[in-house]
């Protein structure tokens, strides 16, 4: 039965491999389509394929954030032209973190299109963040190497431009470990620590649990990476001291 269920998740992937919809809803049409099958390769699912050489998103992605950096930049450089460079680096943070990109993931539907192995599949990996994002990032890439810079600027700044309105204020877009040591510093002449507690899931999906402390005072936060995992603690530390 467990095989059977295997074969069929299986099946599923490969069906995975036309993908109209989603350059209808990306607005891009690929001339060459294996840029998009390639970004759209998680690590996972290649590594299944044995016997063949199936190159996975994680080289798109690493491009697709540089890309998506730039562009991001130059939409706030456009819209804010009197902020300062830390302002707009804050808020650049904000319009490119994990959570936004997911949620822009989510609304393209991109992760029915996601090729993952089993174990991705059967632990809900369609809907995790941090493969969403990733994913997202490798998309874009792919998009440039495409139809060059010019084709990724105008899809990228069509997809991020209804997120720019949400972060407009700049005091919003503090990290959230500035804001929390802003307080304690006025509050307690303190500083918070943060220590990691945990590291689960393979290497190229890993997740760190965060612990913050403060006299006797602890919150702990999860991320992809230490630094996500530190600004989840803060912000739920915040969230504690606010209603205190």
């Amino acid at each position: 039965m467990v095989a059977f269920f295997d074969s069929c998740l299986s099946g599923i992937n490969f069906k995975l491999m036309d993908s109209k919809q989603l350059e209808k809803n990306l607005g891009y049409t690929f001339k060459d389509k294996g840029l998009l099958d390639k970004a759209l390769c998680h690590s996972s699912f290649a590594n299944e394929q044995l016997g063949i050489e199936l190159e996975d998103n994680e080289r798109l992605e690493f491009l697709g954030d540089a890309v998506l950096s730039l562009i991001a930049g130059d939409m706030l450089m456009q819209r804010f032209p009197d902020l300062k460079e830390g302002d707009l680096s804050r808020m650049r943070a904000n319009l490119v973190n994990e959570s936004r990109l997911s949620e822009l993931a989510r609304f393209i539907g991109l992760g029915a299109f996601i090729k993952l192995g089993k174990g991705e599949l059967h632990t809900n990996g369609r809907g995790k963040n941090s493969i969403l994002a990733d994913t997202i990032e490798a998309v874009f890439a792919a998009i440039y190497l495409d139809g060059g810079f010019s084709a990724a600027f105008t899809i990228i700044t069509n997809h991020l431009s209804p997120f720019l309105d949400s972060i407009s204020k700049p005091d919003a877009n503090w990290d959230y470990k500035s804001r929390l040591q802003e307080l304690t510093q006025m509050t307690h002449k303190l500083i918070p620590s943060y220590e990691v507690v945990k590291e689960t899931g393979p290497d190229h999906d890993k997740f760190f649990n965060v612990r913050l402390t403060l006299k006797d005072f602890s919150a702990e936060g999860v991320g992809k990476s230490k630094k996500t995992a530190e600004q989840d603690a803060a912000r739920k530390a915040l969230d504690i001291l606010k209603k205190e």
